[in-house]
């Protein structure tokens, strides 16, 4: 059951960046809001324009960029997640798909996946842990953390030796 306490991406798109850190390299976090119209009803133009990629994308290509608001490149890059931008190749370690009412042609020209949100039936991924699906009701409430991250998941500080 889709949550309605978000109403465009901007806010539901905290359903990525909470649950990233427990994705596996390769996986797909699929946001899951068939209420959603709007990218964002603050920011849809300029998210229009730059889209959504790693953080790389940007500061290798910061004179392109850096006219944006910083906060509108921050919040692209927590939604696209940990990748990288080499040679002009963006890699993403996790794909970032949209099953909500933005239509698919969006999703492409944003850099997010789309799914149509009638295809899913929530119950259908309950419970299958073991499988190495989670489904996260009211994602962007919780914040998640693996109890033994990669060390791309380590924050400064904090890798010993």
């Amino acid at each position: 059951m889709p949550s309605l306490i978000y109403d465009d991406l901007w806010t539901a798109a905290k359903g990525m960046y909470k649950t990233e850190p427990i994705v596996a390299d390769g996986g797909e976090v699929i946001l899951y809001a068939p209420h959603i119209t709007e990218i964002s009803y603050t920011h849809g133009k300029l998210i229009d324009e730059v889209g959504y990629h790693v953080r790389d994308y940007f500061l290798k290509q910061w004179d392109r960029f850096k006219h944006y608001p910083w906060g509108v490149l921050a919040h692209s890059t927590h939604v696209r997640g940990i990748g990288t931008f080499e040679n002009g190749v963006e890699r993403c370690r996790a794909q970032v798909t949209l099953a909500s009412a933005i239509p698919p042609e969006i999703c492409k020209k944003i850099n997010l996946g789309y799914r149509d949100p009638k295809s899913i039936r929530a119950e259908d991924y309950a419970n299958r842990e073991a499988e190495g699906v989670l489904l996260v009701p009211k994602a962007g409430e919780m914040l998640f953390r693996l109890e033994n991250p990669p060390k791309w998941a380590h924050g400064p500080g904090e890798l010993t030796e």
